[in-house]
């Protein structure tokens, strides 16, 4: 071979071991910075390695750099700025659609190029900080509207998913939602959002999402059917949850609800499978892996011909998938306690599970969509691939011949650095939320918040009982 191609060879190796690394950097590790300043209350620092990372204000990621820039504005306690950004986040997760770029991104080179969209429990939890940021700045109507909106997220979703095995409902949305409704003296579509959240958990056998139901939403379900006079209704969930309804006299002070944001969400990695194409009995092609965990169908709706398939060019590619990985936990558990009482935070929404659990729901799709991605990519190295050279191949033959090895080359090369799977997430999220309702007093409330672990901590602060129900928030990521 020539001196030409011997050093185009090196320079596509070269240049393909470099791709091949810096792909290895997933999300997590390129955004480093930002994270460790988070997690460690550098909240001022954070924000400033957030502006100063040049991923995540690439416009395929503006989503993500919006959610974290409402998070960290969110725990700056600057409520007004921090909404600025989720509206925006919210505006482009109402209007996201999957353009014809996205697609051809995606089959070319790999789904880490496409534009982020956002997980579906990644859309609630918006709503969720919409909601907490109102509040704070004193504006329950505009907390209102967040209610509502949480409706009309689930049809949304119901319609997006057609499937009632996968991820729709979110019960904790349905929680909160009835809070907001109760603050503004709603009590009949309060006691509907507590409904739509306990029949969420009835319909699952008590448990959704790693998260059993609460006993304070059988409390809030019992309570508001009997303030609005529904007897049938008491008496039916009163049997449901095995529960008799005792009145409660409502506390002079009204009432706290305290939402613990315990821990980080998973982080996404990536994962190596080797597969290769098999054609059955019945003409059908399907990839396999090593292990035989897989049996996944080619996807011809891509518009490959399966005529052009040729299963010796397909006898072993590596496939790069996203997987999560869960971040420890320090605290455990953690206790609200007044001057004469105590009272026992519950888990309400396992973000941690919601992850696993509905990219597991939507896995053998995106697989099949993934493995024919780089069927094609092979398929398409194979074509370019010139059979073996002849002794009677002329000089200009073999020179084109040459050619056509070295770009074949190339682009095995290039497929196999570019092959990575996409390991986006919003990632401070908290790994658990809990929460607890406590009665207030008249006037000041020294409240403290004792969160356990291997240590303890106690986090102290103060609430004016006004009459009227509140609702706070407060974060551990450590």
């Amino acid at each position: 071979m020539s001196f030409f191609y011997s050093y185009l060879y090196r320079a596509l190796a070269v240049f393909s071991l470099m791709l091949f690394l810096f792909s290895c950097s997933g999300y997590n590790r390129q955004a480093s910075s930002y994270y460790s300043r988070l997690k460690n209350g550098n909240y001022e620092k954070a924000a400033k390695a957030l502006e100063d990372n040049k991923l995540l204000k690439k416009k395929r990621n503006q989503l993500l750099y919006l959610l974290e820039k409402g998070k960290v504005y969110h725990l700056l306690e600057q409520y007004d700025s921090s909404n600025s950004y989720f509206n925006e986040a919210d505006h482009l997760m109402e209007e996201a659609g999957t353009s014809a770029k996205d697609i051809l991104l995606g089959s070319l080179i790999n789904p880490m190029m496409q534009t982020y969209q956002g997980e579906d429990f990644e859309k609630y939890l918006v709503h969720y900080y919409k909601t907490l940021n109102y509040l704070q700045l004193g504006e329950p109507d505009e907390a209102m509207v967040e209610a509502r909106r949480i409706s009309l997220r689930r049809y949304a979703q119901e319609d997006k998913s057609g499937n009632k095995n996968r991820y729709s409902d979110d019960a904790f949305s349905f929680i909160l939602q009835g809070m907001i409704y109760e603050k503004n003296a709603d009590i009949n579509n309060a006691f509907i959002a507590y409904r739509n959240a306990a029949d969420i958990y009835i319909k699952n056998n008590g448990s959704y999402y790693g998260i059993k139901i609460p006993a304070q939403l059988k409390k809030d379900v019992l309570r508001t059917a009997y303030l609005n006079g529904f007897t049938d209704e008491s008496g039916r969930y009163e049997k449901l949850f095995n529960l008799t309804f005792e009145g409660v006299e409502k506390p002079d002070g009204g009432e706290l609800v305290l939402f613990w944001e315990n821990g980080s969400a998973p982080v996404k990695q990536q994962q190596d499978i080797y597969f290769t194409l098999f054609k059955d009995a019945a003409g059908g092609f399907f990839f396999t892996d090593a292990g035989g965990l897989y049996n996944v169908p080619f996807d011809f709706s891509s518009g490959y011909n399966r005529d052009n398939i040729k299963l010796t060019s397909l006898r072993s590619f590596r496939v790069a998938l996203p997987r999560y990985e869960a971040q420890p936990l320090y605290y455990s558990s953690a206790i609200l306690q007044l001057p004469d009482s105590d009272f026992t935070l519950e888990p309400a929404e396992s973000i941690n599970a919601l992850a696993f659990s509905t990219l597991q729901e939507r896995s053998l799709k995106e697989l099949s969509s993934v493995l024919t991605r780089m069927a094609i990519k092979k398929l398409t190295e194979a074509a370019i691939r010139p059979e073996e050279k002849k002794e009677t191949d002329s000089k200009k033959e073999k020179n084109r011949k040459d050619t056509r090895e070295a770009i074949a080359f190339g682009l095995q090369l290039f497929n196999f650095a570019s092959e990575k799977a996409d390991t986006r997430n919003w990632q401070s999220l908290p790994h658990t939320i809990y929460y607890a309702r406590i009665p207030l007093k008249k006037g000041l409330n020294e409240i403290t918040l004792m969160v356990q672990g291997p240590s303890s901590k106690k986090i102290r602060f103060n609430i004016n009982g006004t009459g009227e129900l509140q609702i706070r928030n407060i974060c551990t990521m450590k």
